[in-house]
């Protein structure tokens, strides 16, 4: 999924490189505002003035365009992502999904109780 962020700050990040982008969450207006962008190739960290407040969520991916434009009130930086999700992540997720199937598999056989195993028929020889 492509995503576009744009800075108001000057980031030519080269594209194909990954990166790491760091958003703040506004839980009530259902927006987000990027706060930081890292890239991994090189380590360079392009970041907002102000600390953040709230919750933060941050994601990874491969930059695809990168457009760095000249306006009256100073750079302005266009950069197109596609976001990616690493192994590492897929897996935490997947782990999560499974504890939680598996929890609620518990609370549903506590709810029903459990009934004592039939005893066995003694095996026959003729």
């Amino acid at each position: 999924m492509d995503r576009t962020l744009v800075l108001a700050a000057s980031a030519p990040i080269p594209v194909g490189h990954r990166v790491e982008v760091a958003e703040q969450l506004d839980l009530v207006g259902g927006t987000s505002m990027v706060v930081a962008i890292t890239d991994l190739e090189t380590g360079v960290r392009y970041q907002r003035a102000e600390e953040p407040s709230g919750e933060l969520s941050v994601w990874q991916g491969r930059v695809r365009t990168t457009t760095v434009t000249s306006t009256a009130d100073g750079p302005r930086t266009a950069v197109k992502v596609d976001a990616v999700r690493s192994a590492a992540s897929a897996a935490d997720l997947a782990l999560r999904g499974a504890d939680a199937a598996a929890e609620a598999a518990k609370d549903e056989s506590d709810r029903w109780g459990s009934d004592p195993l039939p005893e066995r028929e003694p095996d026959r020889f003729w």
